[in-house]
């Protein structure tokens, strides 16, 4: 066996090898090229390097910050003569996109086109689009205009069927993450805040596209409310696109635009490949500005790559700390939050580099709420995006009753000696007693406070007036700003020049965090990782391997006290 895993080892290093030598060969720019974006592909606020990518012939999108930093440098690229907008789907949250079409519009300022095309042109998608020169569809594909939608899944008859019952505490009348196993729809205070922040983003949707295409926003709504855009010609016909036009066609249209032949070929140039042939501008300088992206749950211990794990992200922050070169951090937060104590121990190494003379500024992503602001909470500067989901300051802890549910369902019972009252407690295979309810109500309550208190502290702000907006209160970046949370609206690049410019630095080296892992780290997790995971998915299937994954998560937390946006959501 140890025979194999060796061998195993010289295998894929040797292959990792000629991965990246592969990679690193640059490809030809060439002159009169195209940038193109495919909206449907997420920009990840980080990315792990793959080995294998020269052997595949897989292209690897760069991450966001890349990306943001790729559509500048063509701007002034004098071989890059525009760009081209693949429209189908936008797989990037509202707050990215955000960041995203204020980096095309600084190229199109340049006086270089923008075009986009699509089979089909979702709304999402077409917020970003909505900023081209010209916008085609395909005549016989779907544009999608109609307004937005949030559902929310509540699991209370399920989990009555099967005799389930969850014992649910929490702080804040808007915290509404345990609503899904207490009631059957939503509460008025959910109902409220969810169709507050929803109609932010909306009214941000149709200012910017009626801005873009000199369309009222109320003519939009009413197009949206009629359902009157059903199919490409219907958008043609209001002005939201400008053609309805074959693949071929649409190129013929971009030939013209680069003044090219019928039968010549246009130099289309990916983001990753772009990627290879820029030479993004870099200082040697000794003075740094260390860029950490928190991205994922918040859990306690030792996380996984999609997690901010509370030993991984201590170790780190105190790494940067007591690194004389680092001279301001940027925290990069896309996260709904997690475990509160985890999310504590971050704060405090947050706290830290700030009395060790670090400027701290954050940079709020699509999300930093409950957990995720927790850790935001005491930066010198707090950047979002207008339609970055932030706040729901807020706690709650669940554990599930599963004695009825071993009993009548599956004939299990328990029974136990204890050396006193609370020795078992809490457990999942009992009721509990109104004692240790009132022990874990009194917890959840002392936590809350705590979490107004980090609040009051690093935006110095009264506490009655933090309580007055938390609650478990979701809010936009928008509204954020008007109350405290935030501020100033900004994006990522935002973030570090004021980084720079607090730490009074002219000229300074970027590094990002966490470093990518080696060759062989790569191989090993990512083997253990995907061997382990996609032989279960492929058995059970994905729904059920995501809801299994969930209920593993809540199994593992049982009794844990959290700070977490109340919801899981996609906004239709």
């Amino acid at each position: 066996m140890a025979l194999i895993v060796f061998f195993g080892l010289i295998f894929v290093l040797f292959f990792g090898i000629a991965g990246a030598f592969l990679a690193s060969e640059k490809p030809e720019l060439g002159s009169n090229a195209v940038l193109v974006i495919d909206l449907a592909q997420e920009f990840k606020e980080q990315v792990a390097e793959d080995p294998l990518q020269g052997l595949t012939g897989d292209e690897q999108n760069p991450d966001f910050l890349t990306a943001l930093q790729l559509i500048d440098h063509a701007a002034s690229d004098t071989a890059i003569k525009g760009i081209y907008l693949v429209a189908k789907g936008n797989a990037n949250g509202y707050a990215n996109s955000d960041e995203l079409r204020a980096a095309l519009m600084k190229f199109k300022n340049k006086r270089k086109f923008i075009y986009a095309y699509g089979d089909y042109i979702t709304q999402k998608a077409y917020g970003l689009v909505s900023v081209s020169d010209k916008v085609y569809c395909h005549p016989k594909g779907m544009f999608e205009w109609q307004g937005m939608s949030v559902e929310y899944v509540f699991f209370k008859n399920l989990i009555d069927k099967l005799d389930i019952h969850p014992q649910i505490f929490y702080a804040g009348k808007f915290k509404s993450a345990t609503e899904p196993f207490r009631t059957t729809e939503m509460s008025p205070s959910n109902k409220i805040q969810t169709s507050v922040w929803l109609n932010d983003i909306y009214g941000d949707l149709l200012k910017k596209s009626g801005d873009s295409r000199k369309i009222s926003k109320d003519s939009l709504k009413a197009y949206a409310d009629d359902y009157r855009l059903m199919r490409p010609d219907d958008a043609l016909k209001y002005g939201l696109i400008d053609g309805v036009k074959y693949d071929d066609e649409f190129k013929s249209i971009l030939k013209s635009k680069l003044k090219l032949k019928e039968d010549d070929k246009i130099n289309f140039i990916t983001l990753a490949k772009y990627a290879k042939v820029s030479t993004l501008s870099s200082s040697f300088n000794k003075d740094k500005i260390a860029l950490v992206v928190a991205d994922g749950d918040i859990v306690y211990g030792k996380g996984s790559p999609d997690q901010i794990g509370s030993d991984d992200y201590l170790a780190l922050l105190r790494k940067l700390r007591l690194d004389k070169s680092v001279k301001a951090i940027v925290l990069r937060i896309n996260s709904p939050g997690g475990s509160s104590f985890a999310s504590e121990i971050i704060w405090r190494e947050i706290e830290l580099n700030k009395k060790a003379g670090k400027k701290v500024v954050v940079s709020m992503g699509n999300v930093a709420a409950s957990g995720g602001y927790y850790i935001a909470c005491n930066a010198d500067k707090i950047f979002a995006e207008t339609n970055t989901i932030t706040g729901s300051i807020g706690v709650f802890s669940i554990v599930p009753d599963f004695s009825g549910f071993f009993k009548n369902k599956l004939g299990i019972t328990f029974d136990r000696i204890s050396t006193s009252p609370y020795a078992d407690a809490p457990s999942v295979t009992r009721p509990m007693t109104e004692g240790e309810k009132r022990i874990i109500q009194t917890e959840v309550d002392h936590i809350y406070q705590e979490f107004l208190g980090r609040v009051a502290e690093g935006r110095k702000m009264k506490l009655a007036d933090v309580d007055s907006i938390a609650q478990g209160r979701v809010w936009t970046g928008a509204r954020a700003i008007g109350i405290g949370l935030v501020d100033s609206l900004g994006g990522l690049e935002d973030a570090i020049k004021f980084a720079a410019k607090s730490a009074g630095l002219k000229e300074y080296k970027l590094k990002k965090y966490p470093e990518p892992e080696s060759v062989i780290e790569y191989f090993i997790n990512q083997y253990s990782r995907e061997f382990s995971s996609s032989k279960l998915e492929a058995e059970i299937g994905p729904e059920n391997y995501k809801l299994m994954q969930r209920i593993r998560q809540i199994k593992s937390e049982k009794g844990e006290v959290k700070a977490r946006l109340p919801f899981e959501f996609s906004i239709h």
